[in-house]
């Protein structure tokens, strides 16, 4: 869960900042898709190298199917906006409305893991109400800063 929601809040922020000036819709689902490629490729790697330094051991197969499915939860996360620039690539919707879903949906899933993520660990559903507000704060912030700059 936690992954996942990092990984939104990286392809949120990557949406806002790219939304005034916006690139083809074709161009935007390949930057979410390379960026989410990229970030789990970096993550695999650093968790790799950390865990071998503090353990001063290398890093067992068990464990790099562990670290290697981490880094999906994160390249989902990040790559899920893509969806929507690629039916603008068909025409199933337009450009504008692509960065409106792909920036309020992000949100919302990032609020919905939010609330999940509360109610595996134990939370009751009041607690996971707030523990979604908590998270969903980051996107908000994200989207009400970009609102601010213009």
């Amino acid at each position: 869960m936690s992954r996942v929601i990092y990984g939104a809040i990286i392809g949120l922020a990557l949406v806002v900042s790219l939304e005034d000036h916006p690139p083809k819709a074709g161009v935007m689902a390949g930057f979410l898709l390379a960026t989410a490629i990229a970030v789990a490729l970096a993550e695999i790697y650093s968790d790799v190298i950390g865990t071998e330094t503090r353990t001063h051991a290398r890093v067992d197969s068990a464990r790099k199917r562990s670290i290697a499915k981490e880094s999906a939860a994160v390249a989902c996360g990040i790559g899920f906006p893509a969806v929507f620039f690629v039916l603008a690539t068909t025409d199933a919707l337009d450009l504008d409305t692509a960065f409106t879903l792909a920036k309020w949906s992000g949100l919302g899933l990032i609020g919905l893991y939010g609330y999940f993520g509360g109610r595996l660990s134990g939370r009751s559903v009041p607690g996971s109400i707030l523990h979604a507000l908590a998270v969903g704060l980051i996107g908000g912030f994200l989207i009400l800063f970009k609102a601010l700059l213009h």
